[in-house]
């Protein structure tokens, strides 16, 4: 049953370490737990999104192209939350 579930797409939650180490070195990283869970539903998306992309598309080409604008639009929602690039009501500080 767990073969499965590809473990894959939860690869890029290490990456919540980076803000937990700096929040344990400096007063200047302040993540509260919700700031934690969101990135991480965030990342799985994007983890999940890519590895569909991998399977469903066929040239590289397509793949390059699909994961490009995935990873674009991760960014600009995080670019959103944590400055407000387009200033809207999720925009952050």
């Amino acid at each position: 049953m767990f073969n499965r579930i590809p473990l894959t797409p939860f690869y890029p939650l290490t990456l919540l370490v980076i803000p937990f180490i700096g929040m344990q070195f400096t007063e200047q990283v302040k993540w509260s737990l919700f700031d934690f869970i969101l990135m991480g539903v965030m990342l799985i998306s994007l983890g999940f999104g890519i590895h569909l992309i991998s399977l469903r598309t066929k040239t590289y080409k397509q793949k390059a192209f699909y994961i490009s604008v995935a990873v674009f639009l991760f960014l600009f929602i995080w670019g959103e939350l944590a400055i407000g690039i387009i200033g809207s009501l999720f925009a952050g500080d």
